[in-house]
C-alpha cells in the first residue's frame, strides 16, 4: 500500500485503511483533529475528577499538571548530568544564602511592622509622622534602588557596608513598610469592646497589648505576612547586583562557566518552588494553630 505523502510513518504498520486516510488529510485537518482530541479529553478528565473526593482531586490535578510540567521542561534539552554535577553546590551556597538573608530580614521586618504599626495608631502627632513618612518612602522606592542607596551612599558616608549587611538592610526596611499597613489592619480589625474590658480589668498598655489584642489579631495578620515572607525568599535575588552569592547569582554564575545558563535557571527556579512549597506549609500550619487558639 503506498503511503500518501504527510502520513505519519506508524499507519500501515496498524493495517487500518481509515487510519492511512487519516493521516493523508491535510495538515488543517490534521490540527483541528488534535484539538478536539484535546477538548474531549479535559472533558472527560473533568467529569471523572469531578465523581472522587475533594482531596483526591488535588492529588490527581497536581499530578496531570506536574506531568505537563515536565513534559514542557524536556523540549530543552537540558543536560541532566551537568544539573546534577551542579546542583549540590547551588542549594549548599546559593540556597543557604537565600534563607539565611531572607529570615534575617523578616524578623527585623517583622519588629519594624510591629513598631511602625503602633506608632501609626498612636496618638503622639510625632511618632505618626515618624511612622507614615517610613512607609511611604521605603514603599515608594524600588527595592533595588534602595539596595543601591545603602550599598553605595552609605561609603561617602564613611559607613563601608558588606554585602549582605546592605542587602538585609534594604529588604527588611522595604518589607517592614509594608507589612506596618498589614499590622495596623490586624490590630484594627479587633473589637473596641476587647479593648474597653482589656482597661476595664486594670491592664497596662504593654499587657493589653501582648495579652489580648495581639493573640486575636495574629490570625488576620499571620496570612498576609506569609505573603511577604514567600515574596521576600524571591526579592532577595536582588541583592545579587551587590554580590551577595544568593541562590540567583550561583546559577548565573554557575551557567557561564559552561554556557549551561538554562540548565541553572530552572534548577534556581525549581529550588525557590521547592522553598515556598514549604513556606506555605509552615504558613498553614501557624494559621491553624491560631485558628485553634481563637475557637
Amino acid at each position: 500500500m503506498m503511503l500518501a505523502q504527510g502520513a505519519p510513518q506508524w499507519l500501515p504498520a496498524l493495517n487500518l485503511p481509515w487510519l492511512t486516510k487519516l493521516g493523508a488529510m491535510p495538515g488543517g485537518f490534521h490540527k483541528a483533529l488534535v484539538f478536539a482530541g484535546v477538548a474531549v479529553a479535559l472533558v472527560a478528565n473533568g467529569y471523572l475528577l469531578t465523581r472522587l473526593p475533594s482531596r483526591a482531586q488535588i492529588g490527581i490535578v497536581w499530578c496531570e499538571l506536574l506531568v505537563l510540567l515536565v513534559a514542557f521542561l524536556s523540549t530543552f534539552d537540558l543536560s541532566l548530568e551537568f544539573i546534577h554535577r551542579k546542583i549540590g553546590y547551588l542549594i549548599m551556597q546559593g540556597a543557604t544564602t537565600t534563607l539565611l538573608v531572607s529570615a534575617i530580614s523578616i524578623a527585623i521586618a517583622f519588629m519594624l511592622a510591629l513598631i511602625g504599626a503602633l506608632a501609626k495608631l498612636s496618638s503622639n502627632g510625632i511618632a505618626v509622622g515618624i511612622a507614615t513618612f517610613y512607609t511611604s518612602l521605603f514603599r515608594g522606592l524600588p527595592l533595588l534602588m534602595q539596595i543601591f542607596i545603602l550599598y553605595l551612599g552609605l561609603p561617602q558616608l564613611g559607613y563601608v557596608v558588606d554585602p549582605i549587611p546592605a542587602g538585609v538592610t534594604a529588604l527588611s526596611l522595604c518589607y517592614g513598610a509594608y507589612m506596618t499597613e498589614i499590622f495596623r489592619a490586624g490590630i484594627q480589625s479587633i473589637p473596641h469592646g476587647q479593648w474597653n474590658a482589656a482597661r476595664a480589668l486594670g491592664f497596662t498598655p504593654y499587657q493589653m497589648m501582648r495579652l489580648i489584642i495581639l493573640p486575636q489579631a495574629m490570625r488576620v495578620i499571620i496570612p498576609p505576612t506569609g505573603n511577604q515572607f514567600i515574596a521576600m525568599l524571591k526579592d532577595s535575588s536582588l541583592v545579587s547586583v551587590v554580590g551577595v552569592w544568593e541562590l540567583t547569582y550561583v546559577a548565573t554564575t554557575e551557567g557561564q562557566k559552561e554556557f549551561r545558563h538554562m540548565e541553572m535557571l530552572v534548577s534556581a527556579a525549581l529550588v525557590y518552588w521547592v522553598m515556598s512549597l514549604v513556606l506555605e506549609l509552615v504558613q498553614s500550619r501557624i494559621e491553624r494553630r491560631f485558628r485553634k487558639a481563637v475557637r
